[in-house]
């Protein structure tokens, strides 16, 4: 089996180059993960309760799994960071409280759901478990009261875009698909089909073990 794969290190040889702005560099070096980062595991949330982190951590697991990733994004932190510092994108809809709330009654319905279908909490449960859960969240036929007056398919859809939004806003993510729209300085030139500006990256082919 043949896939596409862009070169690592795309990203770091970028990035302090004159293509992208000092602002723009500014904020990716900052999202950039030294390697003498602690591991997530131990990572304290601010917003969160510990159980509810750990609620927020399996989902996020589920939603978007990272097991291939020798780092993955800490896509629990960068939601409780940015509850813990007020931050949010200046609406919500009317059938939604605020998201500081919506977050921990969805995340609360998450456990109460888990508990009702398997007796457990639901990051206490196997990962198919957490999957029956998260599709029964996602057709809003979840069990439990939470789910009385919290929209649970809304929850679900908001909890998954923030995800990705956080898990596409991490330098190497982008560096994964070959993305380089950080690179602000000069603007961009070849905008017909398949072209590529000469700092853009170059698809290679990834031929896993066994693929024809």
């Amino acid at each position: 089996m043949t896939s596409k794969t862009y070169p690592r290190g795309t990203v770091r040889a970028l990035v302090d180059t004159d293509f992208v702005t000092p602002a723009t560099r500014e904020v990716l070096k900052s999202r950039l993960v030294p390697d003498d980062a602690p591991p997530l595991a131990d990572s304290q949330p601010r917003f969160f309760d510990s159980e509810t982190f750990d609620t927020l951590r399996a989902a996020c697991a589920r939603l978007i799994p990272q097991a291939d990733r020798p780092r993955p994004v800490d896509l629990a932190g960068a939601l409780d960071e940015r509850l813990a510092d007020g931050k949010c994108d200046g609406w919500r809809y009317s059938q939604m409280p605020p998201d500081g709330e919506a977050y921990r009654r969805g995340l609360f319905g998450l456990n109460e759901s888990a508990r009702a279908m398997f007796g457990m909490a639901f990051y206490e449960i196997d990962a198919s478990s957490q999957d029956e859960v998260l599709m029964a969240v996602q057709r809003n036929e979840a069990q439990g009261q939470t789910w009385m007056s919290l929209p649970a398919r809304r929850f679900f859809e908001e909890l998954l875009a923030e995800l990705t939004e956080c898990y596409y806003s991490d330098p190497l993510s982008q560096e994964e698909i070959g993305y380089v729209g950080f690179a602000d300085a000069h603007g961009w030139q070849a905008l017909g089909l398949n072209e590529l500006e000469a700092h853009e990256p170059r698809a290679v082919e990834d031929t896993a073990d066994g693929g024809a």
